[in-house]
């Protein structure tokens, strides 16, 4: 995928990101993009390392996280 592909996404991130809810402005942005995969960046880095997940991937790590599986790592 390139770059102006990437740039063309609509990329959004979580309402807790922001810097008056806890977030302190960290952010993780995704992006469904056309292929069905779903793209995943540092918003503080746009046109850093993007990671691709497939719709199945990304579904997992949701249930999980809404599981608590990984409230260790905050």
């Amino acid at each position: 995928m390139s770059r102006a592909e990437l740039s063309r996404a609509r990329w959004r991130t979580s309402s807790y990101s922001g810097g008056n809810n806890g977030g302190g402005g960290q952010c993780v942005e995704v992006a469904a993009l056309q292929d069905g995969r779903i793209a995943v960046r540092n918003s503080k880095r746009p046109d850093g390392a993007v990671l691709f997940f497939t719709r199945a991937e990304m579904a997992a790590w949701i249930k999980g996280v809404k599981n608590a599986e990984f409230d260790d790592l905050t």
